[in-house]
């Protein structure tokens, strides 16, 4: 009984309570910071370039970097349990988001683009939504079916058909970049759920001539030719590139200084959001670029660390959705560097909790925020058990 009343006296211990994950909370308020320095930086050149006032676009970036925040708080009191009945639920609701830009008055159309909700006081991009809610869905779904790795071929294919079909919505907008992102955030998961490569090859042979058919759009084709020499066509196809490669070349290693770039000046085309990281190469140099993407490397590992604790305890639904997350942050953090660096065609995507974009902030950390809600259910549940041993041994 002596050593009963140890261990109970241990585990009542206050310090021993559930906490937050440090290192995961630690790199998202990093990459908020260095976002709020290079957004405040770039600031004042796109304002005086849209004739808004100097400190506009940093006052949205703050103000939906709070909203988001607020958004990841909310969702600390919701039920796992109950988000994990809903899945089909997001299914559907990530198909009304989509037609809702259809519609006359609501929807948005900004450059051949219709991808925008007009709410009012902003304009909501609904295919960030979509990535949230569709991974909600496809965990759900794998969850219903814990031995998808020796289940048939149908039940493999149907989750990533139903993303292929919203995909395919997304490419209508027109969002390629987003569409592809989607897919590979679908078929990982169902990849780390046990699918059979044969499963998964099929259906990737199958969709080869739709995005074949897909890229082959003229300006998506331009795209794709200049991004192999964008210094054959500098003014035209390939200036973005050229423009965020001369930014990253003059950065060196130690950068010029936070607020010296001269490609923010009007040469680079959408400095806050899309080639903001090569602003950031500009300002910083390389011991910026390897710190980023040091922050990055820390938040995926500690996000995918969740989802294998998740899994190990038996919460399927919370692994897979916490897996879907860190694939979703990681693929999209990469295609945007990849793109700032010249290794990958130009897409139209932000550098999460980086770029300003309301929408992405918005969706980014509530998804983080969903996380940070995972991990302190799975230290409830540990502390939980011995208690439990307590009182059988009692």
């Amino acid at each position: 009984m002596t050593g009963v009343r140890r261990q109970a006296r241990r585990y009542s211990d206050p310090a021993r309570g559930v906490s937050i994950d440090r290192p995961l909370v630690l790199s998202i308020l990093a990459l908020l910071g260095i976002g709020m320095v290079m957004v405040a930086s770039t600031s004042v050149a796109v304002a005086e370039k849209y004739a808004v006032g100097d400190w506009h676009f940093f006052s949205r970036h703050l103000m939906f970097v709070l909203l988001g925040l607020g958004l990841a708080a909310g969702i600390q009191w919701l039920s796992l349990a109950l988000l994990e009945r809903t899945d089909r639920l997001c299914l559907l609701l990530s198909l009304v988001l989509l037609a809702a830009v259809l519609v006359p008055g609501l929807g948005v159309t900004v450059n051949g683009a219709t991808r925008w909700l007009n709410l009012g006081l902003f304009r909501f991009q609904v295919v960030e939504a979509v990535k949230l809610l569709m991974i909600l869905y496809i965990a759900g779904y794998l969850a219903r079916r814990p031995g998808l790795g020796q289940a048939g071929m149908v039940d493999t294919l149907k989750p990533l058909l139903i993303g292929g079909l919203v995909a395919a919505i997304i490419l209508k907008q027109p969002d390629m970049g987003s569409a592809m992102v989607l897919m590979a955030i679908l078929g990982g998961m169902v990849w780390l759920a046990g699918a059979a490569w044969k499963s998964l090859a099929l259906l990737g042979l199958g969709a080869a001539p739709l995005v074949t058919f897909a890229a082959l759009e003229p300006y998506r084709l331009q795209r794709l030719t200049s991004f192999g020499d964008p210094f054959s066509d500098p003014y035209n196809a390939g200036f973005q590139l050229v423009q965020a490669l001369i930014a990253i070349g003059r950065g060196e290693v130690s950068g010029v200084g936070i607020g010296g770039s001269v490609q923010k000046l009007f040469y680079l085309p959408e400095a806050h959001t899309d080639f903001i990281f090569a602003i950031l190469a500009e300002e910083l140099g390389l011991l910026g670029i390897l710190t980023v993407l040091a922050i990055f490397a820390v938040l995926i590992v500690r996000i995918l660390r969740i989802g294998v604790r998740a899994h190990a305890a038996g919460a399927t639904f919370a692994a897979f959705t916490t897996f879907g997350i860190g694939l979703w942050i990681g693929l999209q953090a990469l295609v945007s560097i990849g793109v700032n660096l010249g290794v990958l065609p130009t897409k139209g995507l932000t550098l999460p909790l980086v770029s300003a974009g309301g929408s992405s902030m918005m969706v980014t950390l509530l998804a983080l925020g969903l996380v940070v809600r995972i991990a302190r259910e799975l230290d409830q549940q540990a502390l939980a058990r011995p208690r439990r041993q307590r009182e059988w041994a009692a």
